[in-house]
């Protein structure tokens, strides 16, 4: 397989720790996001939103779009399962995903940010108090539902890895990035900390790929 990617996309990052959970093979071919790489015309034929990731398969047309990889990597792919059997423990671990993927994610991405700051002279301070409501938002539903569901364990869905989980963590790394205060939100760190520590996403770590900055 082959992927286009960014070391700093969270929506790129869920799809390297999917692979390197289930074995597969591939290769990332990185954008220079800062460059504008993504809205050259080579790659907006490859995604018209230019946006990452977009993955290959084959000789089939592009997939994108984070979440949809994802699930087609379980459909398709072997190894290590990374969504429930039962039908409500699946829903509900997708259910958490999307409070990631689509409800929070998109609401701090570079082309929100950029746009903000130049069609409505948002200063960039208090474009980051926009960016940090996001975060906030985000993270506080996921300490409510994590803390008070049934359904909880060892991760976001029992005790099994799950695209929920992908998703977390995926979120978890950006508080850093952007300075985000943690503390109100023990069990999202507690989960964030266990899937941390597997392999598959130390490997998929945003600052272990080409193009991050060294620390």
């Amino acid at each position: 397989m082959k992927m286009y990617g960014n070391w700093r996309s969270a929506a790129a990052f869920r799809v390297r720790i999917a692979m390197n959970l289930k074995g597969i093979a591939y290769e990332e071919i990185f954008l220079d996001l800062d460059a504008g790489d993504q809205f050259k015309p080579d790659f907006l034929a490859i995604n018209p939103q230019g946006a990452v990731p977009a993955l290959f398969d084959g000789d089939g047309p592009p997939l994108t779009q984070s979440l949809a990889i994802l699930d087609y990597l379980e459909e398709t792919q072997a190894g290590v399962k990374l969504l429930p059997t039962e039908p409500r423990a699946r829903a509900r671990a997708r259910s958490l995903a999307q409070v990631v993927a689509c409800d929070t994610h998109p609401l701090y991405v570079p082309r929100v940010r950029t746009f903000l700051m130049e069609n409505y002279s948002l200063p960039r301070e208090r474009m980051l108090e926009f960016l940090r409501n996001a975060f906030t938002s985000g993270l506080k539903v996921l300490e409510t539902r994590l803390s008070t569901e049934e359904g909880t364990g060892r991760f976001c869905q029992g005790d099994a890895v799950s695209h929920a989980d992908l998703c977390l963590v995926s979120l978890w790394v950006g508080t850093g990035i952007f300075g985000i205060e943690t503390d109100p939100y023990p069990t999202v760190r507690r989960i964030a900390e266990t899937v941390l520590a597997l392999d598959a996403v130390v490997r998929a770590h945003p600052l272990r790929q080409p193009g991050a900055p060294k620390t």
